[in-house]
C-alpha cells in the first residue's frame, strides 16, 4: 500500500474554488478508480486555503493509473493547480 499526503496552499480567497473542484474530484476518484483505497480532502481550519489530501493506493500501478485519468487532468492538472500558490505531494509506504 502507498500513501500520497498532498499539500495544497490556495491563491488567497481560492479556497471556495479549490474545495469545490476537489469535491468532484473525490466522486469521481471513489467511482473510478478500484485501486484507491481511500481519498479524503481536510481543510485548514484557521486557513480556509489550505488543503491537506490524504490517499492511499494499493500499489504503484494504481498511483500511476490514478496520475492518468481524465478526472486527474480535468480537475487537477487543468483546474486546481492554476488556483493554487504552492503545492506538496510526497508518498509513503505503508509498513504495519
Amino acid at each position: 500500500m502507498i500513501v500520497l499526503l498532498a499539500q495544497y496552499q490556495a491563491q488567497p480567497g481560492k479556497g471556495d474554488e479549490v474545495l469545490a473542484l476537489l469535491e468532484k474530484m473525490a466522486v469521481a476518484v471513489r467511482d473510478h478508480e478500484p485501486g484507491c483505497r481511500t481519498y479524503e480532502v481536510s481543510r485548514g481550519r484557521e486557513d480556509g486555503d489550505a488543503f491537506l489530501l490524504y490517499e492511499v493506493y494499493v500499489d504503484e500501478t494504481a498511483v500511476s493509473d490514478h496520475r492518468a485519468t481524465p478526472h486527474f487532468k480535468r480537475y487537477v492538472l487543468d483546474s486546481i493547480i492554476p488556483l493554487l500558490a504552492s503545492r506538496t505531494v510526497s508518498f509513503y509506504n505503508v509498513m504495519i
